[in-house]
């Protein structure tokens, strides 16, 4: 961690053997990789393994809570120095020596909690972020957050669409994705046009793969059933090989709420070292469906350099 500009630090580790019970500050907190914090009721095999909480949100609380102090809103590590609540999922930061990646922005609040009942709102669901363990150890108050920025990932977004390649409607899509990629921290993206042709399509995904360094190529539009709909055809042409969980994980992920989904035709593969799949054509879906793969993104593109470690986490030190 020693290389990298601190970003933050942590102000407060705090546990609780109980669901649903304020955590109580302690002096060190040891977190075990995909399991969480040791000794605390939220740990476990899921995705919200770790829970946090900038100072600031905490703040904003006083007004209306005076008494509340880190801890108080079920956090495992109050921080300092870093606006959590604005991280994209999939984010990679250091608390201490501790390599943390983050799940989900917020929750659902189910049950009104005691803050929530004493001010009539509480800032968790809102500001709180989770995260699951990627390297493990010990953190204590005062050890630095060092967020990690993603420069192995030259991205490229392909607007598939005949009105937007007239200039008869603006790239909605293809900014929103934009954003999307740049919030992960890729190092740079590159933005194209073509109208739903095939051949257009191909060869633009031809050039990208086989003559730039683009390592992640992300389309939008064009993968329904209508008769111009032929993105996923011109996709599949210049695939060397398939890898279609990307594809597979959107349906899952956007078939839960609709039965729409069906229709997407949205194919995800390999050629050369070039990452390409195919996203829908609205910019509400794109964001929603790219937050579905974002975790997985910036591994993928390391296994596709050759330069990932193991995908399955390392096996616990026995007695942990």
């Amino acid at each position: 961690m020693s290389q990298h500009t601190v970003d933050g630090g942590i102000v407060s580790v705090n546990v609780a053997a109980e669901k649903g019970v304020r955590k109580d500050p302690v002096e060190s907190i040891t977190l075990i990789v995909e399991h969480g914090v040791e000794g605390d009721a939220h740990a476990g095999p899921w995705h919200r393994q770790v829970s946090l909480l900038a100072n600031e949100s905490i703040e904003k609380m006083k007004p209306s809570c005076p008494t509340v102090e880190p801890g108080a809103f079920g956090e495992n590590i109050t921080t300092e120095g870093l606006v959590l609540y604005e991280l994209p999922v999939g984010a990679r930061l250091y608390a201490g020596e501790c390599l943390l990646e983050v799940t989900q922005i917020g929750k659902v609040c189910h049950d009104r909690c005691a803050i929530f009942r004493q001010a009539g709102d509480c800032v968790m669901p809102r500001e709180g972020i989770f995260a699951r363990v990627l390297e493990g150890g010990e953190i204590f108050p005062g050890n630095g957050l060092v967020l990690i920025r993603t420069s192995l990932i030259v991205a490229a977004v392909l607007t598939v669409s005949d009105k937007g390649s007239r200039g008869e409607r603006e790239d909605a899509s293809g900014a929103a994705l934009e954003e999307a990629l740049r919030g992960l921290g890729v190092a740079s993206v590159e933005r194209a046009i073509v109208p739903d042709e095939r051949d257009q399509i191909a060869a633009v995904l031809r050039r990208w793969a086989d003559e730039t360094k683009i390592s992640l190529v992300l389309t939008t539009g064009g993968t329904g059933m209508t008769s111009r709909d032929v993105t996923p055809e011109a996709t599949l042409e210049v695939f060397d090989r398939q890898a279609p969980g990307f594809a597979e994980a959107m349906r899952a992920g956007s078939l839960a709420k609709t039965p729409h989904a069906m229709i997407s035709r949205a194919v995800s593969g390999i050629r050369g070292r070039t990452l390409i799949i195919n996203m829908p054509g609205s910019p509400g879906a794109c964001r929603e469906q790219y937050a579905m793969i974002a975790p997985a993104l910036p591994h993928a593109v390391e296994k596709l350099l050759d330069q990932g470690g193991d995908c399955a986490a390392p096996e616990p030190a026995a007695g942990v």
